[in-house]
This record gives C-alpha cells, sequence and structure tokens, in this order.
C-alpha cells in the first residue's frame, strides 16, 4: 500500500514538473532513480510533449519508461531542426536504454568539399580532419540530394576520386564534368565555380532563387509542366536546407565552453553549453544564492566550475554583460562590438582571473565576448536556458522572503500579501486615465485589475487631482461593498503622488500601507517624508515593487493609446460621403483598430455596422490609406 501511495505521488510530482516545462522547441532528458539518463526525446513544444506521457493509453515500452523515470530535464533550443540535430548527438552520446533509433552509429550526412587543387563536392557520414570543407549536417537527405542534383547541373565540377589524363570521360560529354584532368579549365577558374557552391550551401542564395524562379514560370508557360516541377523542387530544397547555421552542431573541431547567466536579486543561475568536436555535448546548470555584483559572481563560479576533473577548454565565450568604466564603457554600449574591444575588456577585467588559471592548470584559455552570429546564437540559447531555470527557482520559493523584507523596510503591520498599484496615463490632459492592478503574494492577480476614465482633470495637467480621483473611487467603492483593503498600495511617482493618495486615503478613513515609487532613481517615497528610501538595486524587496509599478504603467499605458488611436482616425473615416461621428464610432468599437478595419470583409463589416455595402469598401479603401501613409511617416 505504501509503495502505491509513493508511485501516485511520484506521478503527480512528475506531472506538475510537465506542467510546468517550457514551450519552447527543445530535448527533454528522462533520470531513472540513480541519476541514469533513461530516454532523450524531441519535441516542438516541450510541455505538451512531456504532458502526453502522463495522459491517456501507453503502449508497452512507453509504460515501461514511465515505471523508472524519477526526473527530468530540458534544454531550450531555437528551433525543431536544432532540436533533431542535438537528440541525435545526446542520444549516441548516452546510448539511452530506451531510445532504439539513432543508437547504430548513424549520423546525419554532410556535404564535404575536399581540400584537392580540383576539388569534389559530394555527400558523406564521414567527418575527415584533412582541411575539407563541411556543410550541414541535414536531417532531409531526401533534400540534399536534389541540392546536389542542382549544384552537378549548375555548377559540373570533378567526380573522378583519381585524376587521370589520358582523356575527358564520360561526365565531360553529357556536360557534368569541365575536365580540370585534361587541361580543359584552369584552377583559377575552376574556383570560381567552387566559389559559387559555396555561397549556395552558406544560404547566399537569393540571386539563384530569383533566376530559377523566372526559369519555372518560363517553363510553365511554354507547358513544360515536368521540368518546372523540378524547379519548384530545387528552390524548395535551397530555402529548406540552406540559411541559418546550427547552433548545436558545426564543423568547428576546437573545443569551446560557452557561459551565460540570468539573475533576480540573490538568485542566479548559470549555464554551460559545451561544444567538443563540433557538437554540443549537453548544458550544465549551476544554481548560486549571493549578495556579490555580476563579475564577481562570475568569477566565483568560474574557479569553481574548472577543477582537474574538468579542464577549461582552449576558448570559453562569456555572454555580453560585463560591466566596464570610462572609454570601455562606451565602446561595450555600442550595438556592434568588436572582438577585439571585448578581448581588452575582458582582459582588464579578468586579469586575476587568468593569473588563476595559469597558476591552476598550467595555461591561459580565451576569455572571450564576440558578436559574430554563430556563437552569439549560442550564447542566446544558453542564457534562455539560464533564465528558464531562474523562472522556475522564483516559483518555487515563492514572494515570501521578497515580501516579509519589504514589510520590515517599510514598517508595515504584517507581509504585504496583497498589492494594489496606481498609474496615471494622459496625453497634455488629453484621455486621463488611471490603471489600478492588484497583486497576490507577489503574482499578479489580473481579475481585480480595473481602469479609470478619469473626471475631474480632463483639460488639464494635474496628476496629483488624477491619483486622488482615482484612490478615492477605488476604497469608496470597496468600503461600501465591504470587500477586503490591501495590505500595500503603491504609487507611480514621488512624495507629491504619495501625499495625494494619502490625502484621499485619511478622507475615507482607510489605513493601510502606501509607499511612492520614483522612475528616474528608484528610490521609495513615505507619506510626508522629506527623504526617499535608497535600496539596493539587487533588493528583492524593490523588485518586487518594481514588477507592480511596470505591470500598472503597461496597463494605463495601453489604454490610454488605444482611446487616442480612435480619436486620431476618427476623421479619417469621417471623410467617408455618408460616414457621419456616430457611424465612425460604431465603426472603430467594432473593430478596435485601423488594422482591424482594413483587412475587414466588405459585406461582413456592412452587416455588422448597418452601412452599404459601396460604403464599407470606401471606408476599407481609406483605412488603407491611412496606414500606409502613417508608415511613410514612421
Amino acid at each position: 500500500m505504501t509503495n502505491q501511495i509513493n508511485s501516485e505521488n511520484l506521478t503527480e510530482n512528475l506531472k506538475k514538473t510537465a506542467l510546468d516545462a517550457p514551450t519552447e522547441p527543445g530535448v527533454y532528458i528522462m533520470k531513472d532513480c540513480e541519476g541514469r539518463i533513461i530516454y532523450i526525446g524531441k519535441a516542438k513544444n516541450i510541455r505538451n510533449r512531456v504532458k502526453s506521457y502522463f495522459s491517456g493509453e501507453k503502449d508497452i515500452k512507453t509504460s515501461t519508461l514511465l515505471k523508472h523515470i524519477r526526473s527530468f530535464e530540458t534544454i531550450i533550443v531555437a528551433n525543431e531542426y536544432e532540436a533533431l540535430l542535438l537528440e541525435n548527438t545526446l542520444i549516441k552520446q548516452h546510448a539511452p536504454k530506451y531510445n532504439i533509433n539513432l543508437k547504430d552509429g548513424k549520423t546525419y550526412p554532410v556535404i564535404r568539399i575536399t581540400n584537392e587543387d580540383f576539388p569534389r563536392v559530394f555527400l558523406t557520414r564521414r567527418v575527415i580532419r584533412d582541411n575539407s570543407l563541411y556543410y550541414g549536417p541535414f536531417p532531409n537527405v531526401h533534400g540534399v540530394n536534389i541540392i546536389l542534383e542542382l549544384i552537378d547541373k549548375l555548377f559540373p565540377l570533378r567526380k573522378c576520386k583519381v585524376i587521370k589524363k589520358k582523356g575527358p570521360c564520360m561526365y565531360y560529354h553529357i556536360g557534368r564534368c569541365m575536365a580540370p584532368c585534361c587541361g580543359k579549365i584552369d584552377a583559377q577558374n575552376y574556383r570560381l565555380h567552387l566559389q559559387r557552391v559555396q555561397k549556395l550551401l552558406c544560404g547566399e542564395t537569393d540571386s539563384l532563387i530569383i533566376d530559377l524562379t523566372a526559369k519555372m514560370h518560363e517553363a510553365a508557360k511554354t507547358l513544360q509542366f515536368e521540368h518546372a516541377t523540378q524547379l519548384r523542387n530545387a528552390i524548395m530544397a535551397i530555402e529548406n536546407l540552406t540559411g541559418e547555421e546550427s547552433a548545436v552542431v558545426d564543423q568547428n573541431p576546437e573545443d569551446r565552453d560557452y557561459i551565460a547567466w540570468a539573475a533576480e536579486g540573490l538568485l542566479t543561475t548559470f549555464t554551460v553549453f559545451s561544444m567538443r568536436g563540433g557538437k554540443m555535448t549537453g548544458q550544465n546548470l549551476y544554481r548560486a544564492r549571493s549578495a556579490a555584483d555580476e563579475n564577481e559572481s562570475l568569477e566565483l563560479f568560474i574557479t569553481s566550475y574548472y577543477d582537474p576533473s574538468r579542464l577549461p577548454p582552449v576558448k570559453i565565450y562569456i555572454q555580453n554583460m560585463i560591466k566596464v568604466t570610462g572609454e570601455e564603457r562606451e565602446r561595450a554600449s555600442d550595438p556592434v562590438i568588436s572582438e577585439e574591444n571585448n578581448n581588452s575588456t575582458l582582459r582588464a577585467q579578468y586579469s586575476t582571473l587568468k593569473e588563476w588559471f595559469r597558476e591552476k592548470f598550467g595555461y591561459e584559455p580565451e576569455l572571450l565576448q564576440t558578436a559574430e552570429k554563430r556563437h552569439t546564437a549560442i550564447l542566446a540559447m544558453a542564457r534562455q536556458n539560464a533564465a528558464e531555470d531562474l523562472r522556475k527557482r522564483l516559483k518555487e520559493r515563492g514572494a515570501g522572503p521578497a515580501l516579509d523584507d519589504l514589510s520590515r523596510i517599510l514598517d508595515l503591520d504584517a507581509r504585504p500579501e496583497r498589492i494594489e498599484g496606481f498609474d496615471i496615463a494622459q496625453l497634455d490632459g488629453k484621455y486621463p486615465v488611471a490603471s489600478l492592478i492588484s497583486f497576490k503574494n507577489g503574482i499578479p492577480d489580473r481579475k481585480n485589475y480595473r481602469y479609470f476614465r478619469l473626471r475631474s482633470v480632463i483639460g488639464i495637467v494635474d496628476d496629483f487631482e488624477a491619483m486622488r480621483e482615482a484612490v478615492r473611487r477605488r476604497y469608496s467603492r470597496l468600503l461600501r461593498e465591504n470587500r477586503e483593503l490591501p495590505d500595500l498600495i503603491l504609487v507611480d511617482g514621488g512624495i507629491g503622488q504619495v501625499n495625494a493618495a494619502k490625502g484621499a486615503l485619511d478622507e475615507l478613513g482607510v489605513e493601510c500601507g502606501l509607499v511612492g515609487l520614483a522612475k528616474r532613481e528608484e528610490e521609495l517615497w513615505l507619506p510626508g517624508a522629506k527623504e526617499p528610501l535608497a535600496l539596493e538595486r539587487t533588493s528583492e524587496a524593490l523588485k518586487v515593487l518594481q514588477h507592480v509599478r511596470d505591470e500598472c504603467h503597461r496597463f494605463a499605458t495601453g489604454l490610454n493609446q488605444r482611446l487616442r488611436s480612435k480619436d486620431l482616425f476618427f476623421p479619417v473615416l469621417e471623410s467617408v460621403e455618408g460616414i457621419g461621428p456616430k457611424r465612425a464610432a460604431a465603426i472603430m468599437k467594432a473593430y478596435e483598430s485601423m488594422e482591424n478595419i482594413a483587412s475587414a470583409q466588405p459585406r461582413e463589416m456592412a452587416e455588422h455596422c448597418r452601412i452599404s455595402e459601396e460604403a464599407a469598401r470606401a471606408v476599407r479603401a481609406v483605412a488603407k490609406m491611412s496606414l500606409e501613409d502613417r508608415g511613410k511617416l514612421l
């Protein structure tokens, strides 16, 4: 009976973990009670795939697998293609017990350009380190064959393994080889054809696709449908198999580590992606809790992570978030950061760390920051995985410690489990609105979000009066309805807004915590205070208030912008004959935005807004013209 209860509890815990899995594409790794990997799978949506294991009927294999699962991990990647490649690599690396496919040593094919005077181009599953060039891997073998057939027709390169000089072979006579063996083409001109092949395999295909598309249309016009179909298939193969480089498999044999992290308050999660032999060998996640700044935390992590059992590779790439000063800060803030500048920054920032490497291991790995696309793609994936783990940590821990800290700082009677925030949004006194948002135990409680279209400040700019009106209307209603009051009220602003809110609360006889958060310096203002409270930027209490303030601002600004956009477009709609202010307002109310009006069906608009179909076409036309004009102005 006890074993059955434990089994049910384990299944429920695994279900909860599955429900909290990321929704991005990636790989999931299932482990048994001893931490051994027993199954590796890929998914376009990890959460949906993992959830499916715990619902519905299962076959014998899956049922047996479920009996042995005790935990699982996930690795987020950029797309389903990357997930497929990473799954392949990890299965071959770990040979999980319940993975049948991909354990036979087969690999996805690559295209090889040989390192010879007159190179050949062909498909292979073996990578030989002889300075040949490799492109891929490609899971879609059929598509690769189409690409190679196209290359064979457009660029008739050498086919023979050994160059024979007796005379041109059959391939030359059918136009499939330029016969370098007989001097029909020299090395320089041969290389020009080879460079075009390399551009094709690197994804520089725009001009080629345009040319093939024109030929396809011409073939269709002359009723050569079979040829047109072949050209269409070639275009599709090019689009599907070329373009972005893989972040999880490349042909660079150099060992590298990629370190990225995500931090919130005292919590930091580091992710390390290791590339060995041109393949990602998995990820390592490490959790830290420290009040140290970013640089100190990173140095501490690196000196803890690398040891004699885990030697550092020759290159370590680090995400571009290093804090520097002076001229280096200006260079680092540039959106395009050169590798040279980054390296000099790291040399200055981590001289102590490099000395540690020399003393510990006898050599100095390169610490690199880079703007190069293939490296930044891997670092971005690493940071996304760190952020996902940090999200789970924050959810597991809850907001309790931060709320306790906030209660102590603000000298509240109890933990502020219910926080309500106010923000004012307006444009020169027009469309003044206040937003009210509510948080319960540090989590947004969206069913208690409210808007107030303010009446007392129409046509004037008076944030203090606007705040008084919003607070008065909110809590007079709660008092009338005998509903629960919040533990803490946060207003977006400084001492003026706080004192305005305090005045409204005093009129109503409401007693609860009140604080303002000023944007510029992120300082806290208490009612009647002469000086603000300044918290450390890493303070978890401050993070809670910032979350409330930002959500409040987003909510208020959204309504204000919608009201403004409707008003700005009313004259456009009224320019249509037969559309006056009332009908313009009805149309805007029905479709909410000019974009929706521009894409609406005239017959549907006519029925919905009670106008003629001719008028509906005219309304749609002026909406499209208005959007085009707005695009030109932008």
